[in-house]
């Protein structure tokens, strides 16, 4: 990993992300800054659980990973460095870091059928992926975007395995 890509994964934000702009399996990203905010917090299992799965079904479906997923990574990373330093004193946390675990490995069961097949090159950069040119539309329009899924060719291939690469590149980071 590029030194320029680990610190984008060390210190971008949450509130750096267009959320509201990045595809997921069934609709964009908009809700996960709080999602994030309620696994981070771990104050009650079923709303961690409830966030959990809204996350992860929503950043990996059939092996697909989405624009989102792979910025949801790093904050999943966060978070789940956060339950394990907190798992022994809380329940929740210990539940969350196992849960965290299992969507990881789904993801990087993703990972793994896409690498072994022949792929384009990942963009230079993790942030290579939040130009204008990839973002869909600042508000969103549900027939707009269902009409560029009809079209076909919704990723450029380059950006479409970016999705992988860059979300491989922050498991490569949990231990």
């Amino acid at each position: 990993m590029t030194e320029s890509n680990l610190k984008y994964i060390q210190n971008v934000k949450v509130e750096d992300i267009p959320w509201h702009r990045l595809t997921t399996a069934y609709k964009r990203a908009t809700d996960f800054p709080k999602y994030f905010d309620v696994l981070f917090k771990m104050r009650s299992k079923e709303d961690v659980k409830a966030a959990g799965e809204e996350i992860a079904v929503n950043i990996e479906h059939q092996d697909t990973l989405w624009h989102a997923t792979p910025f949801a990574c790093i904050f999943l990373y966060r978070i789940y460095k956060n339950a394990l330093e907190n798992k022994i004193k809380n329940d929740i946390a210990e539940y969350l870091a196992d849960e965290l675990s299992e969507l990881f490995d789904y993801i990087a069961v993703a990972i793994k059928a896409v690498n072994s097949m022949e792929h384009s090159d990942a963009l230079p950069h993790f942030s290579d992926m939040l130009d204008e040119k990839y973002l869909w539309s600042e508000i969103y329009d549900e027939e707009e975007d269902e009409m560029r899924w009809d079209e076909g060719n919704v990723f450029p291939d380059d950006l479409y395995y970016s999705f992988y690469y860059y979300s491989e590149q922050v498991l490569s980071l949990v231990e």
